[in-house]
């Protein structure tokens, strides 16, 4: 039962998941170079760590999301997406390129997921 509920709401917590990343990612600089807040090390490690949330938030996701009734197509876009999301987040620190990789990728699992739920409701519909 919960299964299934989490598989019909897996497109929109990956969508959500990857918006957040994008925000996260976007406004870390800021905060990292405006703000005072940032000085106590273990809540900068904790807040740059969000980065492992957001890709396990997308992992399951993209699982269950892949379970049940998707196209090949979107399927291989979910898995191939995510697999390019979670190298550039941990390699984003070796190579500026990674960062780009990851936003990327952020912004094809939106995509992906959007799709995904634009088939199921023309498959639902007939």
């Amino acid at each position: 039962m919960k299964t299934d509920l989490l598989s019909s709401k897996a497109d929109y917590i990956g969508i959500t998941g990857s918006v957040l990343c994008i925000i996260h990612c976007l406004v870390t600089p800021v905060l990292l170079m405006t703000t005072a807040v940032f000085q106590d090390e273990q809540l900068r490690v904790g807040y740059l760590s969000l980065d492992y949330v957001f890709i396990g938030v997308n992992i399951m996701a993209v699982f269950f999301a892949t379970r049940h009734h998707v196209q090949p197509t979107t399927k291989r876009a979910l898995w191939g997406f995510l697999l390019l999301f979670a190298t550039g987040i941990m390699l984003e620190d070796v190579n500026e390129f990674f960062e780009y990789v990851g936003y990327a990728a952020s912004a094809g699992l939106v995509i992906s997921h959007l799709i995904n739920i634009r088939q199921h409701r023309l498959n639902h519909a007939h």
